[in-house]
């Protein structure tokens, strides 16, 4: 693991909260000045730290009023069944996130849709008709309490 001074893991934190904050900004916030705050910046960006940027968008306002976790367990993992199903999830829309995962299910998958219809045909239809899909198990999220998450820094600092 890349070890992380005082500066960095404050930039991390700042960054998550507000990406487009200016490196100005960002610069005074975390006590550097401009250009070794960009210097750091970049350098955090060429290692792979930062990922990217991204907009995040509530799914309720763009109408995407279902959403759900759906655990997947596939028939065979032997038979070319993981890529098929990875590559047939990475080409649907509705599926936000999806993880290989440990225990009963190979996979979990965060689904958003608009109403219930749409969420039975897109399992019903789609999903369970995918090649090597032996069951599912759809869980309806009530409420988000936390989230999107962001990516704990605490023990950086120890």
């Amino acid at each position: 693991m890349p070890q992380f001074d005082d500066f960095e893991i404050k930039m991390l934190d700042v960054l998550q909260r507000n990406g487009r904050k200016p490196v100005s900004e960002l610069a005074q916030e975390v006590g550097l000045s401009t250009t070794p705050c960009a210097r750091r910046f970049e350098a955090l960006q060429e290692a792979g730290i930062i990922k990217g940027f991204a907009a995040v968008i509530s799914r309720r306002a763009v109408g995407l009023m279902v959403e759900v976790f759906i655990q997947v367990r596939l028939v065979s993992h032997s038979d070319g069944s993981p890529e098929s199903f990875i590559a047939a999830v990475q080409r649907m829309d509705e599926v936000s996130s999806c993880w290989t995962m440990t225990g009963d299910h190979d996979f979990l998958l965060h689904v958003m849709v608009p109403s219930v219809d749409e969420l039975n045909a897109f399992v019903m239809h789609r999903l369970m008709r995918l090649d090597g899909v032996r069951d599912v198990h759809t869980q309806l999220v009530l409420q988000n309490i936390k989230g999107p998450g962001h990516v704990p820094l605490a023990h950086l600092r120890r």
